[in-house]
């Protein structure tokens, strides 16, 4: 599959829509117009791409709706260079937009058969994540922390703590918590006992396994 004007247009089209639903950072709205999202879906599906909705994937998993993608990187305030931890990589694109944004991003997936596919596509299409890693999300990356950003993108039944503490003062962590349906969660480290936390509407994601690999 190639990237076209056709597609570029269409997710100038998204971005707008975005922009409509309360996307304001321009930053992320860029990296909406500029991420080939069509590329990270069977080639079946191509003209799904660019509608904001969430699409099946490979594994019972799902590359997320635009708006959701958009909405919690906005929450994250990427700025370049910012380490910022992915746990559940899926298809990527969560990731892409985040390389785009100029982010150092680390991501993990617990899906063998996702893990494999996503890691081979970034090689191929020049995405370069500081790293790939098969594992379990709700242990973080302590040999790497602390995080200016950690952003789940699956639904937690519960806030794990190791992600609370791998953050750095100033930190961010977006997460969707709860078991049916979530409700985006944003953590701020204020110091190194405290967090202010702030609840943003509710959301529908695939759940967050632990020890499942």
């Amino acid at each position: 599959m190639r990237d076209t004007l056709k597609h570029r247009g269409m997710r100038n089209k998204l971005a707008d829509v975005l922009k409509a639903k309360g996307i304001v950072d321009r930053k992320v709205l860029d990296a909406i117009r500029t991420v080939p999202r069509h590329l990270f879906m069977e080639s079946g599906f191509e003209g799904h791409a660019y509608q904001d909705k969430a699409f099946p994937i490979a594994a019972d998993q799902t590359i997320s709706q635009p708006y959701t993608v958009a909405f919690q990187s906005e929450l994250l305030e990427v700025r370049p260079g910012d380490l910022i931890l992915e746990i559940g990589t899926g298809s990527g694109y969560q990731t892409a937009i985040l390389l785009q944004l100029k982010a150092k991003v680390y991501t993990i997936e617990r899906q063998l058969e996702l893990f494999k596919k996503t890691n081979l596509f970034f090689k191929k299409m020049g995405y370069r994540p500081k790293k790939v890693i098969f594992g379990d999300g709700y242990k973080g990356l302590p040999e790497i922390a602390p995080f200016d950003g950690i952003i789940v993108t699956a639904g937690a039944p519960e806030v794990p703590k190791a992600l609370l503490s791998q953050l750095k003062v100033g930190g961010r962590l977006v997460i969707p918590v709860g078991l049916n349906e979530q409700i985006m969660t944003l953590y701020i480290r204020k110091s190194e006992k405290e967090f202010e936390k702030k609840e943003l509407g509710a959301f529908r994601f695939v759940p967050l396994l632990q020890d499942k690999n």
